[in-house]
């Protein structure tokens, strides 16, 4: 009866083997221009959170106004840091989803939108494909997501640039004010 209980305790103490997935940071930019800015917002991280990934770090919101075409409301933006398990094309496939399942409507380049979401940075990789370009093209040249993603990921370092945030976000051409939002 000893024999059967310690081959019993025996097994007990042996470890599982575990599948374990390689967890991949994504920095997300958001923002909003349409109707309730804010519970947009809301509204991505909490479907964010359901669909892609661990919301693993968020920026203050910040208020700017609109870049490309100036003559609309002004944009409440800010960035998110995500753990993921997804590669980068399917949380673009997940992102598109969740863009136009709050309302997003694609008819003019840089035109007023319920939601917008972008892919910053992808761990450290540089991916250029037909529908995919990360990092993000425009990144380096827009106080309105440098100053939310240094906020979360200052030291992270651009895989192009191989500078860090905090240095783009002191080296960035544009001049359009980026405030922090107060409700």
């Amino acid at each position: 009866m000893f024999a059967v209980a310690r081959k019993t305790l025996k097994k007990r103490r042996r470890p599982q083997p575990t599948e374990t997935k390689k967890m991949n940071t994504v920095y997300l930019s958001l923002g909003s221009n349409e109707g309730d800015r804010l519970r947009w917002l809301d509204r991505a991280i909490h479907m964010l959170g359901e669909k892609v990934g661990i919301i693993f770090k968020q920026s203050s919101i910040y208020q700017t106004a609109a870049w490309g075409i100036t003559d609309q409301p002004d944009f409440l933006n800010m960035a998110i840091e995500v753990r993921t398990d997804l590669s980068a094309e399917k949380v673009l496939d997940l992102i598109l989803e969740i863009e136009t399942s709050l309302g997003r409507h694609r008819e003019m380049k840089w035109g007023p939108r319920t939601l917008d979401i972008d892919i910053l940075l992808y761990n450290e990789a540089i991916i250029a494909t037909e529908n995919l370009v990360v990092p993000h093209p425009y990144l380096q040249d827009r106080l309105f997501t440098l100053k939310p993603l240094a906020e979360i990921a200052g030291d992270h370092i651009h895989p192009k640039f191989h500078k860090n945030i905090s240095q783009l976000l002191g080296e960035c051409p544009d001049t359009l004010p980026v405030t922090k939002y107060e409700p």
